[in-house]
């Protein structure tokens, strides 16, 4: 019975060896590695960001973890990061492609795309059509200043009561690139950007959280009716509402006159004829790539921004006298006057830093094998950026651990920018909106504190600075009062 007992324990040890995922030879070291669950029990599924800085404070700036049998690497502080995505950005450029987030998209759009030919026509694509709808230019100030004017009566509106300025900025965000992708704004209560809005942001919290995690930890339980399932459900929604808006552009189009994005696809598309990655169900998901992306990050910015301005009234009430000054004889402030604001840029960029929008970026992974600070990475490794670590780096940041613009000023009050400003990642992988992000964030927030006064509400109590995890990081729920500023009554 002793020598059966014996026997079965050495089997089971056996096996438990055997299925245990082993680091490769030169590998980032990490904690203890589980079969099956990989390093899941050293990180918190609800929210692993302080579990990242507990591994990095042990195992140094390059580490590995394992999502279920696949090892991840994660790498934080701006020399690591820097070298992986800008020094040796194609080595680090692909996307892994068996996760919740890949599964959800079906493999399609520009963000989750893996580093090729498809990936590449695309982005510049993108780019390039951005570009021609004003990117950069007065037409594209002409539409965020068109949507700025249904803020400012939402918040006239709400004057005298509280106002969550949630739904506002969200729906404001989601506008300002619909009229770019779909010719096209909705009322702040049309049901394709209520609709549209709520599935982003649910599909925003799912994707980080502890079902996505166990989804991309243990495919045995993918088939399973968890509630990962709502994220799928999620984007059927959103893939229905816009195919609708293409069957309607493929009825009113005159080729060769686009009128925003979709229209542009669709002639790149006869251009182009069968024998090509641009398709019908890649322009669905591309849509919805452009759309999540432009929506969701700035309005959770706008959301932190606010929050800190109604928590630190010097500041807000120094960036006023600022806008009066520059602003003094013109109608409305434009993307130009930003060099003339050293102080608002300041603040602005410190919303940015402080709101870590992004804090994960998105996952990248190897595309040939390569070496990082002299760890040997296999290709197809997933890489994990923690730009909290950089947002945050100590020595790259003169208050690394507060609210202050000052991590953005000189001695002489010049606005400066660190090399450790990176909320939009960096390489040819960054973010596609980023100059679109730039000039929305400093036009709303300025004519916005042009006009209005924000209060904290006094019977509200402390304000939360602890945002909720998710793809973005979200300020929680908060009611704001607006009064009018003297001389802003009209």
């Amino acid at each position: 019975m002793f020598v059966s007992l014996v026997l079965l324990w050495i089997c089971v040890w056996f096996i438990f060896l055997q299925l245990k995922p082993r680091r490769p030879k030169n590998f980032p070291p990490g904690p203890p590695v589980l079969p099956i669950l990989g390093s899941i029990l050293h990180m918190s599924l609800e929210n692993p960001l302080k579990d990242f800085e507990r591994l990095m404070n042990t195992y140094g700036n390059i580490y590995s973890i394992y999502i279920g049998s696949k090892p991840a690497v994660v790498i934080n502080g701006l020399k690591a990061i820097k070298e992986a995505i800008v020094i040796k950005a194609a080595d680090f450029a692909g996307r892994p492609q068996d996760l919740f987030v890949n599964d959800v998209t079906q493999n399609k759009g520009v963000i989750l795309a893996d580093y090729g030919p498809s990936w590449r026509e695309h982005r510049r694509f993108a780019l390039m059509t951005l570009r021609n709808f004003g990117l950069g230019k007065n037409s594209m100030e002409d539409r965020i200043h068109g949507e700025i004017v249904y803020i400012v009566k939402t918040l006239e509106e709400s004057i005298g009561s509280l106002l969550s300025p949630r739904v506002m900025f969200h729906n404001a965000s989601s506008n300002i690139i619909c009229k770019v992708l779909f010719g096209t704004r909705y009322e702040y209560d049309d049901e394709f950007i209520k609709v549209i809005v709520q599935c982003f942001t649910e599909n925003a919290k799912l994707a980080n959280g502890p079902w996505a995690m166990l989804y991309d930890s243990m495919p045995i339980v993918r088939n399973l009716p968890l509630p990962f399932r709502k994220a799928f459900k999620n984007a059927e929604v959103c893939q229905g509402l816009t195919t609708a808006v293409l069957a309607e552009h493929k009825e009113t189009r005159i080729p060769g006159q686009p009128r925003d994005f979709l229209d542009c696809y669709l002639d790149e598309l006869e251009k182009r004829g069968d024998d090509s990655t641009f398709s019908e169900d890649q322009l669905i998901m591309y849509a919805l790539d452009l759309h999540f992306a432009g929506t969701d990050t700035t309005s959770n910015t706008l959301l932190t921004g606010f929050l800190y301005l109604m928590s630190y009234p010097d500041i807000q009430e120094r960036c006023q006298q600022e806008i009066d000054h520059v602003l003094a004889d013109k109608d409305r402030a434009t993307f130009e006057d930003r060099h003339n604001m050293p102080y608002v840029q300041a603040v602005i960029h410190e919303v940015q830093r402080i709101a870590n929008t992004v804090p994960l970026s998105v996952f990248h992974c190897t595309t040939k094998d390569a070496e990082l600070m002299g760890y040997s990475i296999p290709k197809g490794t997933m890489i994990i950026e923690n730009l909290t670590s950089v947002l945050n780096e100590e020595g790259q940041w003169k208050f690394p651990h507060e609210f202050n613009p000052e991590n953005f000023l000189n001695d002489q009050g010049d606005f400066v920018k660190p090399d450790a400003f990176m909320p939009f990642s960096a390489g040819p992988r960054m973010c596609l909106g980023e100059s679109l992000a730039r000039m929305e964030l400093f036009l709303i927030i300025v004519t916005l504190l042009r006009k209005f006064k924000f209060v904290w509400p006094e019977d509200a109590g402390k304000p939360d600075f602890t945002p909720v995890y998710g793809v973005t990081l979200t300020p929680k729920p908060y009611h704001m009062k607006v009064q009018l500023r003297a001389g802003n009554s009209g």
